[in-house]
């Protein structure tokens, strides 16, 4: 019998049992709803990892350090003692965190890497405050311009490409506008902002002996005295709150001339003093994966450690795989009862219809052909169960995506639920196999009935 005539067969036969069909199709739809969201997630999770590493990251660069605790390598070592080493510094965090950190010898050594064509180290920039001329004063975090970043604009605009803000400029967040004083965005551009730096000057030792047998421990509370720095800045460029920046939002940008500068000044004297946790390492070719990666083994060798884009992005992928692996083991549980399900109603049905089984076989149809119409039955309930759960998934996640957008705070062109049409398809005839899988046994039992003992049967 042709493959054809058997499908059209199998759906009549479905159609006069259009209750039962349509209720063991639905126990299928509910794994295919669950599943489909599944899927629609996935895509919406990984498109949106893409626009955060598109938007903070610069996939030429890699991230290096000397310090394995700071990308994972060894978390353990942030929660257990630490021997003090002069070399290191406590320069983030609690007391008891030293860090390995790059010195300039580490910069110059990295700089002579094959393939690596600059280094920026991340310049710890430590504004005591910001203000303008008749404003007040405002505490701020300031940070290095990365061009690989790109924040959104609110006015003015970014340097094209690769290029670096230019000297003496800033990029201030729009938060700070109504703070210093400007009626909008626009009437920012062109205007300035005045940084004030500090730092500590060191006391003779013989003066502060003195003081204290003079005037005692009181007189040591005024002896520290601070040298400052006042910087005037350009602004060129005012940034909006970005739904993909994993910056503070209220951070002001300055090109890495600027940045060296200023942690120049605060860190004189100090153990901080041109020494950086991190680096930026812009590659040679570093749009291509396999220079990225040569580069990366090379740092690696001279004992650094080193981030890839690809490394950051499994990161933040990484916690969502093991939630969408949770929602996708309710899915297969659902469809493991709905397996149960369709063995159950082809079961059924070869009993309502043996004696039409055995008629079919009297008249020459093959019992191959007889297991087949039966699978084909389930194929059937397994195709009308995913197109039933998958229309409603994608009715009901179309319907809530603008408002989960909103409330997850994912920003325009960023859904959660992003439906795709060939993954859809695919668990649709994903469904299908399973269901002939579990009307294998039904179809095997009709197709091993005796012709005469099946027209025998009342």
């Amino acid at each position: 019998m042709k493959t054809l005539d058997l499908v059209k067969r199998a759906g009549h036969s479905l159609s006069n049992a259009k209750v039962r069909t349509l209720l063991t199709s639905l126990a299928i739809a509910v794994g295919a709803f669950t599943l489909t969201l599944t899927l629609a997630a996935t895509a919406g999770a990984n498109h949106y990892a893409d626009q955060l590493v598109k938007s903070n990251f610069d996939p030429a660069v890699l991230l290096v350090t000397k310090d394995d605790r700071l990308f994972g390598q060894d978390p353990s070592g942030f929660n257990k003692p630490q021997e003090y080493d002069d070399t290191q510094t406590s320069g983030i965090g609690p007391r008891d965190i030293q860090l390995k950190r790059l010195t300039q010898d580490d910069i110059r050594k990295i700089e002579k890497t094959t393939g690596v064509t600059s280094v920026t180290p991340t310049y710890p920039v430590q504004v005591q405050y910001i203000t303008r001329p008749n404003q007040k004063k405002y505490i701020a975090s300031v940070d290095t311009y990365n061009p690989g970043q790109r924040p959104d604009v609110a006015s003015g605009k970014l340097p094209e490409g690769e290029k670096q803000l230019a000297d003496g400029t800033i990029l201030l967040p729009e938060s700070y506008i109504p703070t210093l004083g400007f009626k909008t965005s626009e009437a920012a551009i062109g205007q300035v902002v005045i940084a004030q730096l500090q730092r500590p000057t060191k006391v003779d030792p013989a003066k502060i002996e003195h003081i204290f047998l003079t005037q005692g421990a009181s007189g040591l509370q005024n002896l520290q005295s601070y040298e400052t720095e006042t910087d005037t800045f350009t602004i060129s460029g005012v940034t909006r709150k970005s739904s993909t920046a994993l910056q503070a939002a209220a951070s002001l940008f300055i090109n890495s001339t600027d940045a060296a500068r200023l942690s120049s000044f605060t860190t004189l004297g100090t153990e901080n003093y041109q020494k950086y946790v991190t680096a930026q390492v812009r590659v040679e070719g570093g749009d291509q994966k396999v220079n990225r990666d040569a580069a990366k083994e090379l740092l690696k060798k001279q004992g650094y450690q080193v981030e890839t884009v690809e490394d950051i992005q499994k990161i933040l992928l990484q916690i969502i795989s093991i939630l969408q692996g949770i929602v996708s083991g309710f899915g297969v549980i659902a469809l493991i009862a709905a397996v149960f399900g369709i063995i159950n109603t082809q079961y059924i049905s070869v009993l309502e219809r043996t004696r039409e089984i055995g008629l079919m076989k009297a008249l020459g149809m093959r019992g191959l052909d007889i297991g087949w119409l039966f699978r084909i039955e389930a194929a059937w309930i397994g195709f009308l169960g995913g197109v039933i759960g998958a229309g409603l998934a994608f009715a009901v996640g179309t319907g809530l995506n603008p408002w989960l957008t909103q409330q997850l705070g994912l920003g325009a062109g960023n859904d959660l639920l992003i439906f795709q049409v060939l993954p859809i398809a695919f668990l649709i005839v994903g469904l299908m196999l399973v269901a002939i899988l579990a009307g294998w046994l039904p179809a095997r039992k009709a197709a091993k009935l005796d012709p005469i003992e099946a027209l025998r049967t009342e």
